[in-house]
């Protein structure tokens, strides 16, 4: 029964901030700011509280607490892209694999290709990642390698490249670089 509260306030915690990083590519942020530090500060007082009036078995309990959601909180920051973009490929993969391939097939041997996710400020520092079918499966060796460059059917030089499955990736350019318009390629 002590185990109840604890593990509904990590679940919780777990879900809430699962949600902010699935809604926003900024809500790790959100949830870094503002959920985070308010779990924190409730299981510090919780902690404190109990080593005063000497419980060790709340003060571990609220110790617990404090260490799940400071590790789940840290590993949704440091892979959030990673678990967003798996995420959202997991649970909207139909609508955009079909908005993809109605595009017309495009000449020149490019990609089809949508514009998947979009971060920056005010026209600043934007990173441009976009969801590329690749019908020939080349990408793959990319995406393993997880080196940046200039990839066949992909008009800019990329920073990196994620398979979602396959034939189906996504794309990061480097910032303030889209599809098209490239910085260093003159085009």
């Amino acid at each position: 029964m002590d185990w109840i509260l604890p593990l509904c306030v990590i679940v919780g915690s777990c879900v809430v901030l699962l949600s902010l990083v699935l809604w926003s590519p900024y809500g790790d942020l959100l949830g870094i700011l503002i959920i985070a530090p308010i779990v924190y500060l409730v299981c510090f007082v919780l902690t404190v509280e109990s080593a005063i009036q000497r419980r060790p078995r709340e003060f571990l309990l609220a110790l617990f607490i404090l260490a799940a959601v400071v590790a789940v909180s840290g590993v949704l920051h440091t892979k959030k892209d990673v678990v967003r973009a798996s995420i959202r490929w997991l649970l909207w993969s139909r609508h955009y694999k079909a908005e993809v391939l109605a595009q017309p097939t495009l000449e020149g041997g490019g990609l089809k290709h949508i514009e998947w996710e979009a971060t920056g400020f005010a026209g600043v520092a934007n990173n441009t990642v976009y969801l590329v079918f690749d019908p020939t499966d080349s990408l793959s060796t990319a995406a393993t390698t997880r080196s940046p460059g200039k990839y066949s059917g992909i008009p800019c030089e990329v920073v990196l490249v994620r398979r979602l499955e396959s034939r189906w990736c996504s794309v990061l350019f480097y910032t303030d670089e889209r599809w098209g318009d490239c910085a260093g390629s003159g085009q």
